[in-house]
């Protein structure tokens, strides 16, 4: 086993790890939003207001920052005045975009904001572009927003909430380039301008309004969105969209898939890189923030489970996937500031899976969990030398680096974080800091033998994080990695 290298430099700031980077999105799609977060005050799941209490408990812990709602593609056909008023009188719609489900609507604004406030994270709301108006979202922002004395904020009031809930976040339509319209950049351009001339500060909340960027890495959109937008300046943020997709399925894959797709992750590297150079060509101050508000894996439907629903299994691999973009994320806290894992519970690549009236916590939200010390911390130049893995897939070359992970600091206090993608073999590293020394205090490591492992109903604890108190000092450490592991590393700078 061959020594790898991680230096670490503890004078050398990339930025502040935005806590944004750590977001989180659901969407009325399948059981997410009814069922996974919703599930009425009548029900005999212990629930606040309707609120499933056990998925408001496991969100608190792991201390969500922002979340998105309501879409995705559902929010460019939602009318939020289908989601306001006495639940029993709110009309029922079709659910045109996930499988023709009928929408109840008793999950509205006033849910959704009373949810925030329960896990403590900011609302970011979605707004409807692609079959909505400009009024519609004007008028949205007035009724959440504007304190009292006009029509739409006694409304609120008469509907239980005489304080403005203070909504910073706005998105001017979802994936516009799709679902929400199929427009082309440019005539995305003059609806964004068009939407947002109309969206008010009211009182102490000024808005931050967020454009619709590209599917996936597609630098053209975004320079024909900007090059039509010229000097325009009502726009603070910046949404491109990037999922890994699948090798394999959720829940079964070789030894090459699970390589595979965590390869297909790293390219959120490529992403951030060159949609921000484009950026700064026409925001050479980085005014303009830019945000991943959707990201993850996409496993093929899972049998027995309605396929439209998007219900999927979350595995040690999908553990990675996440570390290892939210590494991305911190090792470039320069240029990235706010991002949406899809979804939060039931969809995708989901935080929390429920049945009923049980409910798990998925390996995915243990990186969660184990990650947030890095939530406001300076991120830290660091270098890895590993020897690169490969393999192949389909008759392509696969390689991604023995090592990855990301470093920050708040004050003394210092974290490692490191995944190691190598399905058998450990790595032992050589943890470096020129001109300084560290101890390091504990290591929190998620990993199991079975690279498809996963928990479920009857086993809810197969994959969780162990923590092992450590006494490393010194200008240089050596820590062993396990193999298939994500690895937290706390410490102090001496």
């Amino acid at each position: 086993m061959a020594t790898s290298r991680i230096v670490i430099h503890p004078n050398e700031s990339v930025g502040r790890i935005s806590p944004y980077l750590y977001g989180h999105f659901a969407e009325h799609l399948g059981t997410c939003i009814d069922e996974g977060v919703w599930v009425g005050e009548g029900s005999p799941i212990p629930n606040i207001g309707g609120i499933r209490r056990d998925v408001v408990e496991a969100l608190k812990r792991i201390r969500p920052p922002v979340l998105r709602w309501p879409g995705g593609c559902f929010a460019d056909d939602y009318h939020w005045r289908d989601g306001i008023g006495p639940r029993h009188a709110r009309p029922r719609r079709v659910n045109i975009w996930w499988g023709e489900a009928i929408e109840c609507n008793e999950f509205g604004t006033h849910e959704f904001i009373q949810f925030c406030r329960l896990i403590g994270a900011e609302p970011y709301i979605c707004g409807n572009v692609g079959s909505g108006s400009p009024r519609e979202l004007r008028d949205w922002v007035e009724y959440c927003n504007f304190p009292r004395g006009t029509t739409l904020s006694d409304e609120r009031a008469a509907n239980g909430s005489p304080e403005p809930f203070g909504v910073r976040y706005w998105g001017v339509g979802n994936e516009n380039w799709g679902c929400g319209g199929h427009f082309a950049p440019e005539d995305y351009a003059t609806e964004y301008r068009r939407f947002s001339t109309y969206l008010r500060d009211f009182a102490e909340t000024p808005l931050y309004l967020i454009a619709c960027g590209p599917s996936s890495n597609d630098p053209e959109w975004t320079r024909r969105f900007f090059t039509k937008l010229g000097g325009y300046r009502r726009i603070h943020g910046f949404a491109a969209h990037y999922y890994c997709g699948t090798a394999g399925t959720a829940t079964e894959y070789t030894v090459e898939q699970w390589y595979e797709l965590i390869q297909r992750s790293l390219l959120m590297e490529r992403l951030i890189v060159q949609q921000r150079a484009v950026m700064d060509g026409f925001d050479p101050d980085r005014r303009i923030g830019l945000i991943v508000d959707e990201w993850g894996t996409w496993h093929p439907p899972t049998p027995g489970r309605d396929p439209r629903h998007l219900w999927q299994q979350n595995t040690l691999r999908d553990a990675l996937v996440a570390a290892a973009t939210l590494d991305i994320f911190n090792r470039h806290a320069d240029k990235v500031v706010m991002a949406n894992i899809a979804q939060t519970v039931n969809v995708l690549q989901a935080m929390i899976l429920t049945e009923g009236e049980r409910m798990l916590t998925t390996p995915t939200y243990h990186v969660y969990d184990m990650y947030q010390v890095h939530q406001g911390a300076l991120s830290l130049r660091v270098a890895f030398e590993a020897e690169d893995i490969t393999s192949s897939a389909d008759g392509k070359e696969i390689r991604l680096p023995g090592l990855m992970g990301s470093a920050s600091r708040r004050g003394n206090k210092f974290v490692l974080s490191v995944v190691n993608p190598h399905a058998i073999e450990a790595a032992e590293a050589t943890i470096e800091l020129p001109g300084a020394r560290c101890r390091i205090d504990t290591a929190t490591v998620l990993t199991h033998a079975d690279l498809k492992a996963h928990n479920t109903f009857d086993a809810p604890e197969r994959v969780r994080p162990t923590v092992t108190r450590l006494a490393l000092e010194g200008s240089q450490v050596r820590y062993t990695f396990a193999p298939a592991s994500v690895t937290v590393l706390e410490g102090e700078l001496l």
